[in-house]
């Protein structure tokens, strides 16, 4: 009998969903701390505050952990890219590896730089320079994920002023590429996605430490309702932009008809379109998880409105559990995003089939196995050391003062913080 370890493309997609979902993972909350962190810091150098800085460094270190993971999931997702999709790369480089490049050398190499400044440059650099320093790490952040956007939505929605010479697409409008409605409505999306993720990470640690009566420089009853108030503004444009592209997508992209008649598309997508139970998981993942946040969103406003929003325990216990919930939508999201494009790889243009890489069943089990392992392990320490940052608190925690030595617990007060 036939296993799924017979067939090359169905491991290789599922490497692709597997790598691609837990990275994602990475990213989103990346984007989702990022503008907390940059908001705090500025309220901390504006006012002088020493207090609000502390709650950056313990906020920053969160970002710094999860950002590292991101930076070594990434890597290993280019390689499988590369290892298993080169038909793709072959025909469709211009349009879908250009603006990847793009990324990884500016955009990436940018933040990467500046966010090395900002947890090198504490106590070395002047505040207003440290404040710009993660202004440029904010900054680049959002641009790296509108350029994987770009090449993410080419595939979904081809455009570009494509013509098609000795097998290669060649783009001859990038303006068109770079403002894909396809990656402008993702991209909108995706930061309110983001956001809502970030928000629900600052209510549930902050609901942790709240909940245990600590409460230091009182931090976490500003992050709870910080939390609360972004949670509720971006949870509903978020399922709006989302359904927005729905529209979109129901139309054929302008580069349809180059490389298969309207016959043969419709013969192919017969064929070989993905089981609908795939998009029924998806979808039901995604809506299921974004009703149970609209009643989170109620019960929070209700009890923030009564002033026992950083006080009752019954409330703020389950609120530990609460990133869960935009984590499933995002990967519910996906989920329903690419299997839609299914069979093609480059909606209407190359299948999937065509577009990977010749592979004995031999060679595609082994790769599926070693990323499998590899991306658990990303993902299971990647857990452990946030929930272990998270736990510390804010004078233990990778970013905290050296001078440490007399924290809240040795009876001494809070450390000073020299950035000022």
């Amino acid at each position: 009998m036939p296993t799924p370890f017979d067939d090359p493309l169905l491991l290789a997609r599922m490497q692709f969903a597997l790598t691609a979902s837990v990275h994602y993972l990475f990213v989103a909350l990346t984007l989702g701390l990022a503008p907390f962190i940059l908001a705090g810091q500025l309220g901390a150098t504006v006012r002088r505050d020493e207090g609000r800085m502390r709650a950056v460094r313990f906020w920053g270190g969160l970002y710094v952990v999860n950002y590292a993971m991101g930076v070594l999931s990434g890597l290993v997702m280019e390689l499988q890219l590369a290892l298993n999709w080169s038909g793709l790369g072959d025909m469709f480089g211009y349009a879908f590896g250009a603006p990847l490049a793009v990324e990884t050398m500016g955009a990436f190499f940018v933040e990467s730089t500046f966010l090395g400044l900002w947890i090198f440059g504490w106590d070395r650099m002047n505040r207003w320079a440290h404040l710009g320093c993660f202004a440029v790490v904010t900054a680049t952040a959002y641009l790296s994920a509108y350029w994987v956007l770009v090449a993410n939505g080419f595939l979904r929605y081809p455009v570009g002023g494509l013509r098609i010479e000795d097998g290669t697409a060649r783009v001859g409008d990038p303006a068109a590429l770079m403002t894909n409605p396809s990656t402008l409505l993702a991209l909108a999306h995706i930061c309110f996605g983001a956001l809502l993720l970030g928000s629900t990470v600052l209510i549930a640690v902050s609901a942790y430490h709240l909940a245990r009566r600590t409460d230091p420089d009182r931090m976490f009853g500003r992050g709870i309702r910080w939390g609360t108030a972004v949670f509720s503004l971006a949870l509903y444009p978020t399922a709006h932009v989302g359904y927005l592209q729905f529209s979109l997508h129901e139309r054929s992209p302008p580069g349809s008809g180059l490389t298969y008649s309207a016959g043969e598309i419709a013969a192919i997508e017969a064929e070989g379109a993905a089981p609908d139970s795939f998009d029924a998981f998806g979808d039901g993942l995604m809506m299921g998880s974004w009703s149970v946040m609209s009643m989170v969103m109620l019960v929070l406003l209700a009890v923030w409105a009564l002033r026992r929003l950083d006080r009752w325990r019954g409330v703020l216990w389950p609120l530990v559990l609460l990133p869960l919930l935009p984590y499933a939508a995002s990967v519910g999201g996906w989920v329903l995003r690419e299997t839609q494009r299914q069979p093609w790889a480059v909606e209407d243009l190359l299948t999937t089939a065509d577009a990977m890489t010749d592979l004995t069943p031999a060679m595609a089990a082994v790769s599926f196995s070693l990323f499998t392992v590899a991306f658990a392990a990303l993902a299971a320490v990647t857990y452990l050391l946030l929930v272990r940052v998270a736990r510390l608190g804010p004078y233990r925690g990778p970013l905290a003062p050296a001078h440490t030595g007399g924290s809240a617990e040795g009876g001494t007060g809070p450390p000073p913080v020299a950035t000022f």
